[in-house]
């Protein structure tokens, strides 16, 4: 009989219907697959029981997560050779889809040698981490529940990936410039774009650990006040104003931008924070803002993007990044958005695509967190840290391969005399 590397890269190969792309170590020590390539390490039986069970993206990332399955070598190189697999299914005819391997008599035969291979097909419990999918309901308890399963994993978990900036979103590279240096840049970028001013009041949506909110109160002179949902975030972030002297001008709140009352602000920044809202949502969320917002006030909102689809009503969510990273999270085309933001009142007046800055600062996180792994595994647990370490990388590369994107979109609430308030040549602010 053959080895199980053997086994499983000619049942892998009979189900793809295309050459596997990387090479197989297998519970027995065996190994096959084109040399030179990414090893994917199958640990044990029960990695390919998670898979049997939930083939494709969820089946693979719990064998991950449980550690069943791992990487060796280059984590970027071996995500990449496996890209075409899970996440960019050829419409060209160079793969096999799943109607077409349900069809195919050869390809159920792979499926029961697998199984004979695998033993009794129980299937396993999912990771602990990872969280019930549901219909996304957007409700403020859903919403919190979300949030806390995602930014309550603990503060010197985010410091030791986040850096001495603690800012949670893109950054805004110069070449050969720091990641802190550059939290700061894109930090300075809004402030530019919102034209903060001394005295100003500023309403951050999704305040995070509060970077937003100190810079441009320490650097612009405006009063601010901060919104999140995270317990542990607005304690981190409470502590830092005070640790700044900013007391007397920043105001964290455990609150859902929908609870807040005291308008009107000159100025909404909304950072990484969309993307939690749904589409159902969407609409109600810009007129929110939009309501917030004294005229001729400006919201700048920073949001990732996905591609657009053919048919819009066939788009799911990623189950890998519902099930583990940001339940309820939904990506919008920018075209969406921006129209939403219209409808909602708003002029929009600049957008401004900030994609290849995500991938080089997803990079420096992975870096950071791979190089202290031991103490991330510590903080946050070996399942967690292995989820955060995937979900960068791949989305670094998704970022580099302009599957998504991420956005600033600058919109006013101009008057009815049409006077919006920005210079007529507004990019002055990358100068």
């Amino acid at each position: 009989m053959a080895d199980a590397a053997s086994r499983l890269v000619s049942v892998a190969e009979q189900l793809l219907g295309a050459p596997l792309p990387v090479r197989v170590r297998a519970w027995d020590g065996s190994q096959a697959g084109p040399p030179g390539a990414p090893v994917i390490v199958v640990r044990n039986r029960r990695a390919l029981r998670r898979m049997l069970f939930k083939p494709g993206e969820l089946g693979m990332a719990r064998a991950w997560v449980a550690g069943d399955l791992d990487i060796e070598g280059d984590l970027y190189t071996a995500l990449g050779a496996m890209a075409g697999l899970l996440w960019e299914h050829d419409d060209e005819g160079g793969g096999r889809s799943l109607a077409d391997t349900v069809r195919d008599p050869a390809a159920r035969a792979a499926v029961r040698d697998l199984i004979r291979l695998v033993g009794p097909p129980l299937p396993p419990a999912p990771p602990r981490e990872e969280v019930r999918r549901r219909r996304h309901l957007h409700t403020r308890r859903t919403d919190k529940r979300a949030i806390s399963h995602h930014y309550d994993v603990g503060n010197d978990f985010y410091s030791l990936v986040l850096g001495p900036s603690m800012v949670y979103s893109c950054a805004y590279w110069e070449d050969g410039g720091s990641l802190e240096t550059a939290q700061r840049d894109k930090l300075e970028l809004v402030c530019r774009k919102l034209g903060l001013k001394p005295g100003q009041r500023l309403l951050d949506v999704g305040c995070g650990w509060g970077s937003m909110a100190v810079h441009a109160a320490r650097e612009h002179g405006v009063s601010v006040v901060g919104v999140t949902l995270s317990q542990e975030q607005a304690a981190f972030a409470r502590k830092r104003v005070a640790d700044e002297g900013l007391t007397d001008r920043v105001e964290i709140r455990v609150q859902d931008y929908r609870d807040v009352r005291d308008g009107p602000y000159d100025a909404i920044s909304s950072i990484g924070m969309a993307e939690h809202v749904g589409a159902e949502r969407y609409l109600e969320y810009a007129r929110d803002l939009h309501g917030l917002l004294r005229p001729g006030g400006r919201l700048l909102n920073h949001q990732i993007a996905r591609r657009p689809q053919q048919d819009e009503t066939a788009y799911e969510v990623d189950a890998f990044i519902d099930s583990y990273v940001f339940p309820d999270g939904e990506l919008a085309p920018l075209g969406t958005t921006v129209t939403l933001l219209e409808r909602a009142g708003f002029e929009v007046r600049d957008v401004e695509s900030l994609r290849e800055h995500y991938a080089r600062t997803l990079r420096a996180w992975v870096t950071n967190l791979e190089g202290d792994w031991a103490r991330a595994t510590r903080l946050a647990g070996f399942g967690r840290a292995r989820v955060w370490r995937l979900y960068m990388a791949a989305s670094a590369l998704a970022f580099e391969r302009n599957q998504i994107g991420v956005n600033q979109v600058l919109a006013v609430r101009t008057p009815e005399t049409g006077t919006s308030g920005l210079p007529a040549r507004t990019r002055t602010w990358n100068a």
